[in-house]
């Protein structure tokens, strides 16, 4: 459980580039994840182009650690591969876990950028990389290597957990 206990958010990253064997094994976990009815109705864009990054990160305030990230995954959600289409979020979100898990494992940096459902940054994303109306722009997760060390903090808050009832 080590991975999720060290993960945070790194928003700014140095210059040392992710290998496409670590992108590789991050797309492989995110594959992993649980989906209803096991749909699995994900795809993935990877962004690496410089213009990109900065148009990617101007699409929204706080999108901006896209420009400096060494790669940009664009998580879709394919409704066309979907059985379940109301349960496709949460299939994403898990993904979106699970990416950020193995991008702590590789010893990389990310944060998870939301786009969906804002209908404004979706649309952006949208257009911009011609994402075909079928698929829905959830989110977009900056790798890269952090810039410096940053620090986890144990989230556990005993009263919020409860047996049986409320």
């Amino acid at each position: 459980m080590n991975p999720i206990f060290e993960r945070y958010s790194v928003r700014r990253y140095s210059d040392v580039e992710v290998t496409d064997s670590q992108i590789e094994n991050i797309l492989k976990a995110g594959m992993q994840a649980p989906s209803a009815c096991n749909q699995q109705a994900w795809e993935f864009i990877v962004i690496e182009n410089e213009e990109d990054k900065k148009a990617i990160s101007q699409m929204h305030k706080f999108a901006k650690p896209a420009k400096l990230a060494s790669k940009l995954i664009v998580v879709l959600g394919n409704l066309n591969d979907a059985k379940i289409t109301s349960m496709i979020q949460q299939d994403l979100g898990a993904c979106c876990e699970n990416i950020l898990l193995q991008a702590t494992w590789e010893g990389l940096g990310a944060v998870w950028l939301g786009f969906h459902p804002i209908e404004d940054r979706s649309l952006k994303l949208k257009e911009y990389l011609n994402i075909p109306d079928y698929c829905i722009p959830f989110a977009v997760i900056c790798i890269g290597n952090p810039l410096g060390e940053g620090k986890t903090t144990l989230r556990y808050d005993e009263s919020k957990v409860h047996f049986d009832r409320y």
